[in-house]
């Protein structure tokens, strides 16, 4: 082969080396950056046709209702913990910081965060609806579609119902 198409063809494939390793970094980069929506019914029994679980350690967002009389306050910290729920299930949501001033019991929020072992988010942001219309259309369908309320408590992933203690101290 000639030198000169012999240099050209190393060039041509040294520039699809890095075409390719840029690319691989970039998706890499943008999914530990992409935080996916799951409604209480997904993170219990999984999302999509494959019921794909979150993973500990994930970034997720997670909305649905908060679950009247579930909400307990650190009287010391601003820590809060409460349950977001649907027909489904419901998975408790950790909060350190100034919830906003819409955020009620009953009332839709979406909790950005991170999973923690025993279906616990630890939020990092918490949402409440604008309108006392709105809903996030997922968990409408799902409540829609199903008119049984959970019992306070946490829903493992096996079906189970465990109360979840939080101490409070005075």
């Amino acid at each position: 082969m000639n030198p000169r198409r012999k240099n050209r063809l190393y060039l041509l494939f040294g520039m699809l080396a890095g075409g390719a390793l840029a690319v691989t970094l970039f998706l890499y980069a943008l999914s530990s950056n992409i935080d996916l929506f799951y409604t209480p019914r997904e993170m219990l029994l999984g999302k999509g046709e494959q019921h794909a679980l979150p993973h500990i350690g994930q970034r997720l967002r997670i909305g649905g209702l908060v679950m009247p009389g579930s909400v307990r306050r650190d009287a010391q910290t601003l820590k809060v913990t409460f349950k977001i729920y649907d027909a489904a299930g419901a998975i408790t949501v950790s909060y350190d910081g100034i919830l906003p001033d819409l955020f009620r019991e009953g009332q839709g929020v979406v909790a950005q965060g991170v999973l923690e072992a025993g279906n616990l988010v630890q939020a990092k942001e918490v949402l409440a609806k604008h309108d006392e219309n709105y809903t996030p259309p997922e968990v409408a369908e799902d409540v829609k579609s199903s008119a049984i309320l959970p019992s306070v408590g946490s829903r493992s992933a096996s079906g189970s119902f465990s109360i979840i203690q939080t101490k409070v101290t005075p």
